[in-house]
């Protein structure tokens, strides 16, 4: 009798393929006729999965979002209040870190987003999933510096995910080329200026 094949299972086998191929040629190399050949499915199997190309992509970029959501998951933002210097520091460097390329996992994700949220520009059908992560990263990011009782926690948040974005954006391409140690530090010495500033004026 034939293995009962998990069709969750399966499914999380084609996506994984899908994040191999966005990783290696960008979202205009894949096509679900390579990520059946990616996966080793045959092309019927992948589509009883995913209605099309755009289907297969936003799955890949749900997923990112997801995992990243799972490790933020373990740094709850409770746990930063009442901190104050390098605890304060290093608790909350720890948070924005679950969401950037500092290690090959974050990588990985942080390059299929990026991919996605540059897609959105141009094509519709990844706005509102772009828009979704911002705002979903900004509500993060605020909430924890609010956390730390930061004088205007909107501001502040503002100015960290354009720090994010930036640092992301130079690790993943050629533009800036940053190693993932330059980028913790950089980071490091933002959050620092960040929190120094605000308990200035207090």
């Amino acid at each position: 009798m034939p293995a009962r094949i998990d069709p969750e299972q399966r499914r999380q086998q084609v996506i994984e393929a899908a994040f191999r191929l966005v990783i290696a040629d960008g979202i205009e190399g894949v096509s679900l006729r390579k990520v059946a050949d990616e996966s080793g499915l045959n092309i019927g199997s992948v589509r009883h999965y995913f209605d099309g190309h755009h289907d297969l992509l936003t799955a890949a970029a749900e997923e990112a979002g997801d995992r990243m959501g799972r490790r933020l998951a373990e740094h709850p933002v409770k746990r930063l209040r009442g901190l104050r210097g390098d605890a304060a520091l290093d608790a909350l460097q720890a948070l924005v870190e679950t969401v950037m390329p500092v290690d090959d996992a974050r990588r990985a994700e942080t390059i299929i987003v990026v991919e996605l949220v540059i897609a959105s520009r141009t094509r519709p059908v990844f706005r509102a999933m772009s828009e979704r992560m911002g705002t979903d990263l900004s509500a993060v990011m605020r909430e924890a510096l609010d956390a730390l009782d930061l004088p205007d926690p909107d501001l502040a948040a503002a100015q960290l995910v354009a720090v994010v974005g930036g640092l992301t954006m130079d690790a993943v391409t050629p533009h800036g080329g940053l190693s993932a140690d330059r980028v913790r530090e950089i980071l490091r010495a933002h959050l620092r200026l960040l929190l120094t500033t605000a308990n200035e004026s207090r």
